[in-house]
């Protein structure tokens, strides 16, 4: 299982509760806008392990799954 890696994430958050990442940042100071979002739910990472809500993004044309765990937010790679 890999390593679980926290990232910062910028989102926005709506008057109904909706949070909606749109930037991460690497601990190198690095930031990739969030084309688009595909899919939001409830759902465990099966490679870092955890669980929280799952949002499948489209980051430079590849797709990650990004979590929120407990008011954290980490990435993985779709293979």
């Amino acid at each position: 299982m890999n390593e679980k890696k926290f990232i910062d994430v910028i989102a926005y958050y709506d008057s109904d509760g909706n949070i909606s990442p749109l930037i991460i940042r690497w601990e190198n100071g690095e930031e990739y806008e969030i084309d688009k979002i595909t899919d939001i739910r409830n759902a465990a990472s099966l490679k870092s392990g955890g669980a929280g809500v799952r949002y499948t993004c489209r980051i430079r044309g590849q797709l990650r799954y990004l979590f929120l765990d407990d008011n954290r937010w980490f990435i993985e790679k779709i293979h």
